[in-house]
């Protein structure tokens, strides 16, 4: 047996890897840490907080956020205005505290509502800022949604804080890789977005680990954030985020807010901790169309073979049929961009209207005749806040638009107005042409225009009420079809920030699609975060259709985009695949292990696990990649009950084999590919 090439990436994550997994539970001490940092910083109740001992110590009823209002601090500010705190319980495992300041000279009230779970060791809270005075507020600045201060794990000697964290989505093959940075004394850093989209950059989720524990810290900001982790010259690090640039005054009545911030404690194996964090997105977070948990499914569109995408009902059609020829099932039938009127590109957006030149029938003809083929919903593209002249808004209302007309424009989702129309138009298209979910992109970075759009006491603001107003416009949307899923697309994956996934699912995890190389490391970084995503197969010119592509190509949600009218392509192995992807994906949603490290090189291998432990089964993925002189490796399966035996099956393998728990944890599981690039996939169910 050969051992795997490039020793550290198989070597360096199975030291990590040999830990023994604690459960997935979260532990009494984990929400005892979380309960006591809740009642000291949200109720302003140390009580038996100040006995916590390591990274989360509390010794402060400080509030987790700050400020600066006229010129001074919101630490000697809050303690002289009045204060009112209220509770009430959400639900058997949620309570909400509400905590009011008033400030008796100008009438500014600083409300925090956060919410504290007791069956996840995680609080959340957002800040609002409400001008209740009838004049304009002094300046209210650098408002920081997050500003704690932690201390080194006192009960190891390997305490230094380590900060993992990934990149974002600027369409590269390195999108979503994780880094890991040591922050040793008096070191600061700093991450924010770019542009204005919070994941254009890097993601906006971080997991922080000092010696045996950690704390998880989210920034749900749809919009330019930044986080600074700085390190003082003993034990302790200080940590802010928030919305990256505030400057400004509150007009009378006028209201702003603060990123969602979500801190989340946990103690063991940091592995244990991202997958306590997916557990805790599927129940809380990942949207729920009708009340019912999204499951894997797969969508066909027609692989962006149209001139300029300007798509039309007969080749939609077309497309539609020769999907059912083959016998390839879908769920979605995907509609993508172009299928508006537009003066001959489908970059030209703003003129909202099916064009009916290329539609006569609109767009419901298209899904009622996916339908009628047995795909029973429809997904439409949109992209309702980037405008390009000449355009219906252009026209109509400039006041609705940012920036100049010479170039794309932003239009305004901050003006009440402009969102009701936004909201009203979009509304009676999804009801009029039967559209299933609703699918937003937006290929616009809108820093630039939000800032110059800001007076210089009004910085921030601009971009606080596109936020906000992006926000109400999805709920309004919601509320009025319930049933409705929207898929966050952004550029591929450039607004994948908590808020914005509490609301949408990113079917179009990234624009870089495709190479099976790429796709394996997009997979190996999303997984650690968003336990829903989609990813395209199939479109890239010359893809090839075969074993190692396809499973390179995993994702709860997958879009196939093969060009129909080739006559390359394996169907045989597609339907197989097909059937084989179904029968895997459920795994998908369940608890992610890397097995090995992160690499993008030729000459490695790479794996994972998807396990679902209550079921008693999972799947494991081995990628050996084109350049790999090696055959043969063995990973060890996390979090399997070692005192049961396991039924091991190759999909590529004729027959089962019956391994015990004990087995594949300590020794692990053997992996032949004798040749490269190959991959294979293993199912394991629990012997019962």
């Amino acid at each position: 047996m050969h051992r795997m090439a490039r020793l550290p990436v198989v070597a360096g994550i199975a030291l990590c890897l040999a830990v023994p997994a604690l459960g997935l539970a979260p532990t009494a001490d984990e929400l005892s840490l979380s309960r006591n940092w809740a009642a000291a910083k949200l109720q302003g109740s140390l009580g038996g907080a100040q006995q916590n001992a390591g990274l989360a110590i509390v010794d402060s009823v400080e509030p987790p956020f700050s400020f600066v209002y006229g010129g001074q601090s919101s630490t000697d500010l809050l303690k002289t205005w009045k204060v009112e705190r209220s509770t009430r319980k959400l639900d058997k495992n949620r309570a909400q505290y509400t905590c009011t300041y008033t400030d008796p000279k100008t009438g500014l009230v600083v409300r925090c509502v956060a919410v504290e779970y007791s069956d996840y060791p995680t609080v959340e809270w957002t800040v609002y800022f409400k001008n209740a005075g009838s004049a304009d507020t002094p300046i209210l600045e650098n408002i920081q949604a997050l500003d704690i201060r932690l201390r080194q794990d006192t009960s190891t000697q390997d305490n230094e804080f380590v900060l993992y964290h990934n990149r974002g989505t600027p369409c590269s093959q390195r999108d979503y890789e994780p880094f890991e940075t040591k922050l040793i004394p008096q070191t600061n850093k700093t991450i924010a977005a770019e542009g204005g989209r919070p994941t254009n950059s890097d993601l906006s989720y971080f997991n922080l680990r000092s010696g045996n524990q950690g704390i998880i810290i989210v920034v749900g900001w749809p919009g330019q954030w930044s986080a600074k982790f700085t390190r003082d010259e003993k034990t302790g690090l200080g940590i802010t985020a928030g919305q990256e640039l505030t400057h400004f005054k509150l007009l009378p009545g006028e209201e702003a807010r603060t990123p969602l911030m979500v801190v989340q404690f946990w103690q063991g194996d940091r592995y244990r901790s991202q997958n306590i964090w997916r557990r805790w997105m599927l129940a809380y977070n990942v949207p729920r169309p009708g009340g019912k948990p999204l499951e894997p499914m797969t969508g066909g569109f027609d692989g962006y073979y149209f001139n300029d995408l300007l798509i039309t009902e007969a080749g939609e059609k077309w497309w539609i049929d020769q999907y059912a020829k083959q016998g390839l099932t879908l769920d979605y039938w995907w509609i993508d961009a172009g299928w508006y009127v537009n003066s001959g590109t489908w970059m030209n957006t703003g003129t909202w209207k099916v064009d009916r030149t290329r539609f006569p029938g609109g767009i419901r003809d298209v899904t009622d005749y996916a339908r009628s083929k047995g795909i029973k919903r429809s997904i439409v593209w949109f992209e309702p806040e980037r405008a390009t002249f000449p355009n219906w808004i252009h026209d109509n209302h400039p006041d609705w638009l940012l920036g100049p007309s010479t170039s794309w424009q932003l239009v305004d989702l901050g003006n009440p107005e402009t969102r009701k129309w936004v909201t009203d138009h979009i509304d009676t298209m999804l009801r009029e042409e039967r559209i299933d979910a609703y699918r937003q992109d937006f290929n616009i970075d809108p820093l630039p225009m939000w800032r110059a759009n800001d007076a210089p006491d009004r910085q921030g603001i601009t971009e606080n009420r596109h936020v906000c107003g992006y926000l109400a416009f999805w709920d309004e949307l919601l509320r009025r079809h319930p049933n409705l899923m929207i898929d966050s697309c952004a550029s591929g994956g450039r607004r994948n920030d908590l808020e914005t996934l509490r609301r949408s699912v990113p079917l179009w995890r990234s624009d870089w699609a495709y190479d099976p190389v790429s796709m394996q490391c997009l997979t190996y970084g999303i997984s650690l975060w968003m336990p829903y995503y989609g990813t395209g197969v199939g479109h890239a010119s010359g893809s090839t259709c075969n074993t190692y592509t396809l499973r390179s190509d995993v994702a709860p949600f997958v879009l196939w985009a093969w060009d129909m009218r080739r006559t390359d392509i394996d169907f045989d192995l597609l339907r197989r695949w097909m059937r084989q992807w179904r029968n895997l994906a459920p795994n998908y949603l369940g608890d992610y292990y890397p097995l090995t490290s992160y690499s993008t090189e030729k000459d490695v291998w790479m794996a994972w696990q998807f396990n679902r432990p209550e079921e008693g089964e999972g799947v494991v993925q081995v990628f050996r990649r084109a350049e790999s002189s090696y055959e043969t490796a063995r990973y060890k399966l996390r979090d399997l009950d070692t005192a049961a035996n396991y039924v091991i099956t190759e999909l590529d393998a004729p027959s089962s084999k019956q391994v015990s728990g004990k087995e594949l944890a300590e020794n692990g599981l053997l992996v032949n590919m004798p040749v490269g690039p190959s991959a294979v996939v293993f199912t394991y169910k629990k012997n019962k």
